[in-house]
């Protein structure tokens, strides 16, 4: 019998521990107050530190996933990871992590990067959904790795960086579950952010052109979902047939703008569940054309009026770790996602939760979970206890901004960089976190773990 309800068993998430508050990068930066808490809809940002990078943040997700919920590593067939920082032109990040299974003697496990801007992560995780639903399974879990360092050159995009790592484990009879017959995607190719430098960190940025990409890909994906469930299931669908809307956040201003979209699009498209009063407000908007609607502001302005309500109630509990960390590329969707269950696992059972995962150049798609309770370790409460959200967010340390562009400077004159030791100081690290020590004369890069010793 093939497998039932394939999705995410359990998850884990990190983030680095140093941080600044978006208010006191304003003031450092001199542009007028609000700009980035209020403009952007951001709190704080984390950065890695000279001792962190992807493949330690990924290090760390594993180990602990593997730990926390008692997963055997020899139980793991597949291994995918998303990610857009380059550390190696040829060798994946995939490769590094073999070591944690490699140790206990397993290493039959297929899968390797998957890479196109922050939507990399989606690309790995639907190919371990997918392996699991197929004829090639083996019975074992798929494990998927999404890790980013999102880091930008000194300027006005530089407060829309971040840095995290999500785990997630997958298997048959998940309590997040996949819809998989709904899911619609928009692939299209413009130059709006991208990293032709090879050797800069820095990408190649066009903010009102990523802006206008992301929603158009929206827009199409959100038509092709619709018309997907309205030709399998015989009836319309709009925002009102989700509980949740979980969107890949670059800022969470732009959240605020992509679900007033959806509650454009449904006035568009004439969904009979859609309020009389926002039908007033937002109809007369509807004989735009397309590329006239993303430039204007009054419809804009009055989508996110009329879509307020809906907002608080289906999309503000999957903000708290994306304004809290910003930007984490590939893992940003799922850091969201995990700030949804953080807030509401208790009350999730039976709900669907629609996600939207945005990758620059482009690539997006719009797909549907069915969340349960689950039983333990694989429930959502468990899921919830794990990630341990508010204890992490808790324990960071800030960090004035001297000290952030400082260690940005670091970071900049050591990219792509070898025979270089770092600090090696893990003093603001938990126990349990990897950590780089030393990248030789051959740029081969060398991690330890910090113990609870040396706590």
């Amino acid at each position: 019998m093939a497998p039932q309800n394939v999705g995410i068993l359990a998850m884990e998430i990190y983030f680095p521990p140093t941080c600044i508050q978006q208010d006191i990068l304003e003031d450092f930066d001199g542009v007028s107050k609000g700009k980035y808490t209020i403009g952007l809809g951001q709190d704080c940002m984390a950065f890695c530190s000279e001792v962190e990078d992807v493949i330690s943040m990924g290090l760390t997700a594993v180990t602990s996933l593997l730990e926390k919920y008692e997963v055997d590593p020899r139980q793991i067939g597949r291994l995918e990871v998303g990610s857009e920082t380059v550390i190696d032109k040829s060798k994946s990040i995939k490769t590094y992590l073999m070591k944690v299974f490699e140790d206990c003697g397993n290493t039959d496990i297929e899968g390797v990067d998957s890479t196109n801007a922050c939507y990399g992560g989606t690309a790995a995780l639907f190919n371990c959904v997918n392996w699991v639903e197929s004829n090639s399974w083996d019975g074992r879990y798929g494990l998927v790795v999404c890790t980013d360092s999102a880091v930008y050159a000194e300027g006005p995009a530089r407060p829309t960086g971040g840095a995290a790592a999500i785990a997630m484990l997958i298997g048959p009879d998940a309590p997040i579950a996949f819809e998989s017959k709904f899911r619609a995607s928009h692939m299209s190719h413009v130059y709006d952010f991208y990293k032709p430098d090879l050797a800069s960190e820095y990408p190649v940025v066009d903010g009102k052109l990523s802006q206008t990409c992301y929603l158009m890909a929206l827009d199409s994906c959100y038509n092709g979902y619709c018309h997907k469930y309205e030709k399998l299931e015989g009836k319309q669908f709009s925002i009102v047939d989700a509980d949740y809307f979980v969107f890949h956040s670059p800022y969470n201003k732009l959240v605020q703008k992509s679900f007033a979209r959806l509650v454009f699009s449904d006035v568009v498209r004439n969904a009979s569940s859609v309020d009389e009063s926002v039908k007033e407000k937002l109809g007369q908007f509807t004989p735009l054309t397309g590329d006239e609607s993303y430039q204007n502001r009054d419809l804009e302005k009055a989508s996110q009026q009329a879509a307020k309500s809906y907002y608080d109630k289906k999309v503000q509990p999957g903000t708290l770790i994306n304004k809290q960390v910003g930007n984490m590329y590939t893992a940003s969707i799922y850091a969201a996602f995990a700030s949804l269950i953080h807030n509401k696992y208790s009350s999730l059972d039976g709900n669907r939760v629609m996600m939207f995962s945005y990758g620059s150049g482009s690539s997006a798609t719009m797909f549907s979970l069915h969340l349960s309770k689950g039983k333990s370790p694989f429930s959502l409460s468990n899921i919830a206890k794990v990630m341990n959200v508010d204890e992490k967010l808790k324990r960071r340390t800030e960090l004035a901004p001297e000290k952030f562009v400082e260690l940005m400077k670091v970071m900049e004159h050591r990219y792509g960089g070898k025979d270089f030791v770092t600090s090696k100081d893990a003093s603001l690290l938990a126990p349990g976190t990897y950590y780089l020590t030393e990248v030789d004369s051959k740029y081969r890069r060398f991690y330890a773990k910090k113990t609870s010793e040396e706590s």
